[in-house]
């Protein structure tokens, strides 16, 4: 209960902090639109010459793109903000704030920041998800939509682990906010399913960066693709990742040294 209390104090003040700035919202809507403009453009030019692309059609890679754009509305709502403030604080000294509160400084500095207006890319992603769906010849149902929302989860869990890693990492090394904005770019390659890329850029997105988990996994529970191995693989991945997670903040944390040491 403690933590649904907590949740809901921080989402209450971050809405409040973000309708002062209501003309965000129209630059947020301006920036999702172009987004999906760039991506409905690519994709109408690819298949102007050609069917498919590595056996996937144009209605399933609208599918790519909705599971893209929702998840990027994600990242920008909840996980980048706070894993960002991480980052700065650790580098700042000013970590102490959150290391001192009578609650588990992790789910704390996860939680604190939430920028309503990326809402804006959700909504159209799911948006686009329900036409590529409906357009789509091969039969959803239950089990496929239950798959889809598991595989979500899985993913959004997966990039905050990933995010929350990278942020630690600035206990031992200075300038990792580079490296934090090089996720931006190599994300926007989840505008296409990973089985696309060579085997070495498969690799990187599955294992290294995990944009395969984020998008491609749960659209292919959506085009029938989605097999039991990848949906255990995905799930003992994410438990793996959680402990690592974990392991990392702790040991990041026992070595800080902020502004009161």
């Amino acid at each position: 209960m403690r933590v649904f209390l907590l949740v809901w104090t921080y989402l209450r003040i971050s809405i409040t902090n973000e309708l002062q700035y209501r003309a965000n919202f129209i630059i947020q809507l301006f920036q999702s639109l172009i987004s999906l403009l760039v991506g409905l453009i690519g994709i109408e030019l690819v298949f102007s010459q050609t069917t498919q692309i590595a056996g996937w059609t144009k209605t399933e890679l609208l599918t790519v793109l909705g599971v893209y754009m929702l998840m990027g509305g994600v990242i920008h709502a909840y996980i980048q903000p706070n894993m960002l403030r991480v980052m700065f604080e650790i580098q700042e000294g000013s970590l102490d704030f959150a290391l001192t509160k009578p609650m588990d400084s992790q789910v704390i500095v996860s939680l604190r920041e939430f920028h309503l207006w990326s809402f804006v890319d959700i909504a159209l992603g799911l948006i686009i998800i329900g036409i590529a769906v409906s357009q789509n010849q091969v039969q959803i149902g239950l089990l496929q939509g239950l798959a889809f929302m598991m595989t979500l989860v899985l993913g959004a869990v997966i990039l905050y682990c990933f995010w929350l890693m990278l942020s630690a990492s600035a206990f031992w090394f200075i300038r990792v906010g580079e490296i934090a904005e090089l996720f931006e770019g190599i994300y926007s390659a989840g505008r296409w399913p990973v089985s696309i890329y060579p085997r070495w850029l498969r690799f990187g997105l599955t294992f290294i960066i995990p944009v395969a988990f984020a998008v491609t996994i749960p659209t292919e529970a959506l085009t029938n693709r989605l097999s039991i191995q990848s949906l255990v693989g995905a799930f003992l991945i994410t438990i793996v990742l959680l402990s690592l997670t974990r392991m990392v903040w702790k040991l990041g944390t026992r070595n800080y040294s902020g502004a009161s040491s």
